[in-house]
C-alpha cells in the first residue's frame, strides 16, 4: 500500500509522514528529493512553480509508486499533491494508494513556516500554495491543529492499518 500524506508546505507532511511510516515500520519517502536542483532554487528565492515546472517532478514521482506498488513496497509518501489532476496522475491503484489530506488554517501554517528552519520552501509561498490547493473530496481530511502522534493513530484507525 502506498499512503500518500499531503497538504500545503508547513502542514506537517514529512513530520507526520516520517511517524505513520515508523509506526507501521513502512519505508517512508518526500516528494521534495524529486524535485530538480531548478525547483529548488525557484522556491528557495520565493518563484512558485510552473505547471511545466512540476510535470517531470510528477512523472518521477508516477514511476517510483508504480515500482514501489510492482515490488509490493509499503510506502508512505509525503506530497504536496495540491490539485486534483496530481492526485489522479499520482494514484495509479486506488485500492492500493491511499489520499490522507492535512488541514490546516492559513494562519497556523504561516506560523509553523515563520518558525521552521534549513528548509527551501520560502514563506513567501504561502498565499501560492493555498491560491493553488484544491481541496480533495471523498479523502481522509486530518486537522493539523492536533498533536502528531493524534494524527497518526487516527489515521492508522480511519485506514483500519
Amino acid at each position: 500500500m502506498i499512503i500518500i500524506v499531503m497538504g500545503v508546505s508547513g502542514s506537517g507532511k514529512t513530520t507526520i509522514g516520517k511517524l505513520l511510516a515508523d509506526s507501521l515500520e513502512w519505508e517512508f519517502s518526500d516528494a521534495d528529493t524529486f524535485h530538480s536542483p531548478e525547483n529548488v532554487e525557484k522556491m528557495r528565492c520565493g518563484i512558485p512553480l510552473s505547471e511545466d515546472d512540476r510535470i517531470p517532478w510528477l512523472q518521477d514521482l508516477q514511476t517510483a509508486i508504480k515500482h514501489w506498488l510492482q515490488e509490493n513496497k509499503n510506502v508512505v509518501l509525503a506530497c504536496s499533491a495540491l490539485k486534483d489532476s496530481y492526485r489522479q496522475f499520482l494514484v495509479v491503484d486506488s485500492d492500493s494508494t491511499k489520499l490522507v489530506y492535512l488541514k490546516g488554517s492559513y494562519e497556523l501554517i504561516q506560523m509553523r513556516l515563520q518558525e521552521r528552519s534549513n528548509h527551501y520552501m520560502s514563506e513567501k509561498l504561502l498565499d501560492s500554495q493555498f491560491y493553488t490547493l484544491e481541496e480533495p473530496v471523498d479523502t481522509l481530511c486530518m486537522d493539523v491543529a492536533q498533536p502528531p502522534q493524534i494524527i497518526v493513530q487516527n489515521i492508522r484507525t480511519a485506514l483500519e492499518i
